[in-house]
């Protein structure tokens, strides 16, 4: 199987491009899911506050011999920590037995709240401090995002936004490439939902290559330079969704892709969430 390749973030970290993601999996689940997943090849793990599963992230992460540094591990701050960051990622960071996280993001901008930018401020600290490689965003939309420069001079490195071929958020993802944030993608396959599987042009594609949908939808996110985190709790399921670096979509297959998007999300709008 052939080495997933790594994005290089403007504060010149490097990051897996695909990773596994753990939401709404139990601690139990997540445990057994990032082991298995990280004995598959998986380097990169996503989980968050919110998750309540970061003991079992931690538990595996515990339990495995692979050097800490060639992991790249990540957790979110949740709404409600917006003025207290550093106790929020210090509680995190307990749960998941580290020393520092490698990626550290602001789950959600609340704009009605109007903390975000505070937020922003405390996370850059704990940047200085060591406790997070990087910083960044989810769910920020441009204003959002011009808001943290203008206050702070400084970009998130990335941006994780829903995004899948249903809901491909092409202006923002390329307004972020535009200013060096690399755009993430969380419920990178719709949640199996939302007939993206069903597509006779999916279906098509697998077929053409022996992959399955699923497959077929990573390497899409991944042939458009997009950070990729599918989440399962199924063995089975986490062995495939990494088997994808032995073929690529043609430039066609792209652009027949960008006519499936339908602007739907499955999640909350980040201005009224």
């Amino acid at each position: 199987m052939a080495t997933q390749p790594n994005i290089k973030l403007h504060d010149g970290n490097k990051m897996p491009q695909l990773g596994l993601g753990v939401w709404k999996a139990s601690n139990e689940e997540a445990s057994n899911a990032v082991t298995t997943a990280i004995n598959t090849g998986y380097r990169h793990i996503d989980t968050a506050a919110i998750y309540k599963n970061e003991e079992g992230v931690g538990e595996a992460l515990s339990g495995i011999k692979v050097p800490r540094e060639e992991l790249f591990i990540t957790t979110k701050l949740w709404n409600d920590d917006q003025l207290h960051a550093e106790k929020a990622l210090e509680e995190s960071l307990k749960k998941l037995r580290l020393d520092y996280v490698d990626l550290y993001l602001i789950h959600w901008p609340k704009p009605d709240e109007g903390n975000y930018v505070e937020a922003w401020k405390q996370i850059l600290k704990l940047k200085e401090q060591g406790l997070a490689k990087s910083v960044g965003v989810c769910n920020f939309n441009i204003p959002h995002l011009q808001k943290l420069k203008d206050e702070t001079g400084i970009f998130p490195v990335v941006n994780q936004i829903e995004l899948h071929p249903m809901l491909q958020q092409r202006q923002l993802h390329a307004w972020n490439a535009t200013h060096n944030i690399a755009t993430e993608s969380w419920s990178p396959l719709a949640q199996g939902g939302e007939g993206v599987f069903d597509q006779a042009l999916i279906q098509k594609l697998a077929e053409k290559y022996e992959k399955t949908p699923a497959q077929v939808v990573i390497r899409w996110h991944l042939d458009n330079g997009l950070i990729v985190i599918p989440k399962s709790v199924t063995p089975k399921r986490i062995h495939e969704n990494f088997d994808v670096f032995d073929f690529k979509l043609e430039r066609e297959e792209l652009a027949e892709i960008a006519k499936l998007d339908l602007n739907k999300r499955l999640g909350p709008d980040p201005d009224t969430m």
